[in-house]
């Protein structure tokens, strides 16, 4: 076994302390990574205060948007060698027999992904502990090249919450022409409003104050909407958007946004509130809308994430 340093809440809504533990020796097809770099996603936060219908087991190290070095390949081992620069996101393995996937879909896997932390491994009783600690293991399969022009402490976001806004932008294909509300300028928003707008779609900013109005310039919004003294201005918005994207964790009424939506426009999930949401099916018939929940995504999608931001012309923060 391996004995690695991190940090670890011991139960809900504890601060997070140093904390020993071990993982698996490396088998034929694991790489074994020296942590650089790892992102605070809003999930840890949800996970470690167990905001998500008490599913938060402890010890519990977080952590899903990890790069690091490779320091031990097994002897099956073909897509990675010694030093290689490489990442790892939300899940680190998956049943590998069910058609999702099959198809590469790995995250709506029907026995569930095996998540990088707060989840089981696959011999079903080790419990997986994430990024904010100085080592883990991983099977090939489900870790990512870094581009070398990619430097490693600016990669962490683009492996959770990148992905979670580049997936959606472009299996809805934004672009010139189309209209895109992002919903919530938090880590979501943020990387939403920059792919929207290197993608050349028009990008407009739904937030419930003034206060990132500049910033969301500055990101490349062509919009700024305030939804709490805005009203007039939403209201000449019903019809608008070809994509919104609903970053927010919290509790909104979903059907107010859905009213935004174009003929076949669709409003996409991305943020898990801890309450149900009430939805009345009249926002969906009339102007034939869709309503789509994004749940993780998978590996390929996010290599080529990682190739294609280099490509874009991103705004500068």
């Amino acid at each position: 076994m391996i004995k690695v340093h991190g940090y670890a809440a011991q139960q809900a809504k504890a601060l997070l302390y140093p904390y020993t533990f071990e993982r698996r020796n490396p088998s034929d097809n694991d790489v074994v990574i020296d942590i650089q770099y790892c992102g605070v996603c809003h999930t840890d936060i949800h996970q470690v205060n167990d905001e998500w219908g008490g599913s938060s087991t402890y010890p519990m190290v977080p952590g899903h948007e990890i790069t690091g070095i490779v320091t031990a390949v097994g002897a099956k081992v073909e897509r990675y060698k010694l030093d290689d620069r490489v990442g790892v996101g939300c899940f680190v393995d998956s049943c590998r027999k069910c058609n999702p996937c099959h198809e590469g879909l790995e995250q709506y896997c029907v026995e569930g992904p095996n998540l990088t932390y707060n989840g089981v491994e696959k011999d079903g009783k080790t419990r997986t502990q994430g990024g904010y600690s100085n080592k883990i293991v991983v099977d090939e399969n489900y870790v990512l090249q870094i581009p070398d022009n990619l430097p490693m402490d600016r990669a962490p976001p683009l492996l959770c919450a990148g992905v979670t806004m580049y997936s959606p932008l472009i299996h809805w294909k934004a672009g010139p022409g189309k209209r895109v509300g992002i919903v919530g300028l938090g880590g979501l928003g943020h990387m939403g409003v920059k792919i929207a707008h290197a993608l050349q779609a028009e990008v407009s900013v739904l937030s419930h104050s003034d206060k990132k109005r500049d910033e969301a310039k500055k990101m490349g919004a062509d919009k700024f909407y305030n939804t709490s003294s805005d009203t007039d201005s939403l209201r000449n918005l019903e019809g608008y958007f070809d994509l919104i994207i609903n970053t927010l964790s919290v509790e909104i009424d979903w059907n107010r946004y859905l009213n935004l939506l174009a003929l076949d426009g669709t409003m996409v999930v991305v943020g898990i509130p801890e309450k149900e949401t009430l939805l009345g099916a009249s926002s969906l018939i009339n102007p034939r809308r869709n309503l789509q929940v994004l749940l993780l995504v998978e590996s390929g999608r996010l290599r080529r994430c990682l190739i294609s931001v280099i490509n874009l012309t991103l705004p500068a923060t």
